[in-house]
């Protein structure tokens, strides 16, 4: 991995003190004020984890450490696992049973574009520790250095709940370290909800949230990258690591009102990344758009930069529109792609009927008759919203599926 930094000063802020309450939230003890760092050596005792987590745990130790958390453990779909497992021991992650739709406004939105390498990023706002921007293989990432780091999205009236009731997060991350943690409210500007399912640990190889715990069913590299997904629905919880879910919880026990990402073990030489951060507001059913609009418009079909090389978390979006064609075989779409207004007018025009043209022919592959699609694109010259922020041009790239 091609690593460049640009150093500056960093902004180190001291650890605050934990109240009883956090850490009966992360080791279900009762116990005077620890700081941050007394609770997370606590978590490393509990579950064995040092700088290079052991990637293989016996039955005992699973038993054992259910016994202390007094946690449930959920489990992944069988036949996913089956077929997530024996592509894994290829090398190659499966995607066919993704089902991970994101939503489609876009309501925050950082790919770190134009961001100067040793600064603090511009769209984050600093709770506590070092981060900055750095370049790893040639693009920009959030690098959480040191002094537990923990950052927040920079969002007006950030001291009020700006999640709807149905959102998504998605965001990926490399594992420097075995873990880090996503808060679900903004820890610098919001109080700490009164419930224990406040926050998912983001394990290289699992998701837990308090009460649930599920491991990735195939064994996974531990430095790496990877992505993590977010499906949240007037109450119920999904979550995602990479191909597979891993948490279903029917009714969390709080409000999310916002997100903190956050790492304790994070430092120079166990370097957490963090890139392609999007939070969007989910929205009606794809059947439903279809019967209303006449189209469905999809912003999280993403494809390599200037290229129409389509990115494997584009999947979820396609897998449910190809699901939606052979249980309604009337139905025909043209498949369109649109940019936004970055670069040059013919070029966009050229690579949004290229894309429009990749997405046609994934669905073929996957079975849908060649006769029953159409693609075309549009290049910029049809906007949703004005191009001046990140979001409004995350909102103008998309695919539309229009019906025929």
């Amino acid at each position: 991995m091609h690593i460049v930094l640009t150093l500056s000063l960093g902004l180190l802020v001291a650890n605050p003190a934990y109240t009883q309450i956090d850490l009966l939230k992360k080791v279900k003890k009762k116990t005077e004020q620890k700081t941050d760092e007394t609770v997370d050596d606590e978590l490393d005792k509990i579950f064995g984890n040092k700088k290079k987590k052991d990637k293989t745990t016996t039955a005992e130790d699973a038993t054992e450490q259910t016994a202390v958390m007094e946690t449930g453990t959920s489990e992944p779909d069988a036949e996913a696992t089956a077929e997530t497992a024996e592509a894994v021991k290829t090398g190659v992650l499966s995607w066919a049973k993704y089902d991970f739709v994101p939503g489609d406004k876009v309501i925050f939105e950082d790919d770190l574009v134009g961001e100067e390498n040793g600064e603090f990023p511009s769209r984050w706002d600093l709770y506590k520790g070092v981060a900055e921007v750095a370049e790893v293989d040639g693009e920009n990432v959030i690098y959480l250095r040191g002094g537990g780091p923990a950052i927040v999205p920079y969002m007006k009236n950030s001291d009020q709940d700006y999640l709807p009731e149905i959102f998504t997060v998605e965001f990926d991350i490399y594992f420097g370290y075995s873990y880090a943690t996503m808060y679900l409210y903004d820890r610098k500007n919001q109080e700490d909800p009164s419930g224990n399912q406040d926050y998912m640990t983001v394990g290289y190889n699992y998701l837990e949230i308090y009460g649930s715990k599920s491991m990735y069913p195939a064994e996974l590299k531990e430095e790496r990258w990877a992505h993590i997904a977010v499906a949240y629905t007037d109450g119920k919880y999904k979550a995602y690591l990479d191909d597979t879910r891993l948490l279903n919880v029917p009714r969390l026990d709080i409000d999310p009102s916002g997100i903190t990402l956050y790492s304790y073990h994070a430092r120079d030489d166990q370097p957490i990344y963090i890139k392609n951060i999007r939070i969007a507001e989910g929205g009606v059913k794809y059947y439903d758009r279809v019967m209303e609009d006449g189209k469905i418009i999809a912003n999280g079909i993403r494809f390599d930069v200037g290229k129409a090389t389509l990115k494997p978390e584009s999947m979820g979006i396609i897998n449910e529109v190809v699901d939606l064609m052979k249980e309604h075989p009337d139905l025909r779409f043209s498949v369109e792609g649109h940019t936004d207004s970055d670069g040059d007018d013919a070029f966009n025009m050229e690579l949004s009927d290229k894309r429009a043209e990749s997405v046609k022919s994934t669905m073929i592959s996957m079975g849908i008759a060649a006769d029953r699609l159409e693609s075309k694109g549009w290049g910029e010259s049809m906007p949703i919203t004005d191009n001046s922020s990140p979001e409004g041009k995350a909102n103008n790239r998309r695919v539309e599926f229009v019906k025929l």
